[in-house]
């Protein structure tokens, strides 16, 4: 079963028509770095999804499943 956040952050980069490597590319990661993350086969760490929060604006609370209301940063 893939995690919520996983599944969370591949959506985000596919509604906002991204690649892997551009999203790896906003968190200093190649591509395989960035698959690594959404394939669970890495964990993303704390300043890289502040990073992606912000480039999306959204709330990490989203991301990280604690709610399913995708808020805006504020």
């Amino acid at each position: 079963m893939m995690s919520i956040y996983i599944q969370r952050l591949i959506d985000l980069r596919t509604d906002s028509d991204l690649t892997q490597k551009q999203v790896g590319a906003i968190i200093n990661k190649s591509q395989q770095g960035y698959a690594h993350i959404e394939n669970g086969k890495a964990q993303i760490s704390v300043d890289d999804l502040i990073t992606l929060c912000n480039f999306y604006n959204i709330s990490p609370e989203y991301v990280l499943g604690f709610t399913d209301e995708m808020r805006k940063l504020k």
